[in-house]
């Protein structure tokens, strides 16, 4: 990737992406916690599933900077955004039809696998968060 494609392409993507999944791990955390089936529970769910797809579909355009690639673009990181995308409507569905088991499930994998595990892939060496918080 060239200076300039990385500069004017790639960090906007990377601020996008942290200014969508900042607060979803902050709520996400939260609601593995709060109360479950309040107002407040389905605000902040509805809020965490709209900033989980906004950040996936911001993924899908940065490219893999870090090992194989497919199509000179999408990398396995790449893949935690198809988690995303098909997780979310997955446990919004699950909650419209009341089915309360595979809204846990599901909204649990997509926390551990769509935050958690995707995030620690994002302090490996040769990633942008490993370079701007250890170098």
């Amino acid at each position: 990737m060239s200076p300039d494609t990385y500069q004017h392409v790639y960090l906007p993507l990377a601020y996008a992406h942290l200014a969508t999944i900042v607060p979803a791990f902050v709520i996400g955390t939260y609601m593995m916690f709060a109360r479950k089936g309040s107002p407040l529970h389905r605000a902040l769910g509805k809020t965490y599933m709209l900033l989980m797809l906004a950040t996936a579909v911001t993924t899908l355009f940065m490219p893999a900077i870090v090992g194989p690639s497919l199509l000179g673009h999408f990398g396995f990181i790449h893949l935690f955004s198809v988690l995303v995308l098909t997780s979310v409507p997955r446990a919004y569905l699950a909650a419209k039809r009341h089915d309360v088991m595979a809204h846990r499930n599901t909204m649990i994998g997509l926390y551990v696998g769509g935050i958690l595990i995707a995030g620690a892939f994002t302090f490996m060496p040769g990633r942008l968060l490993n370079t701007w918080l250890f170098h």
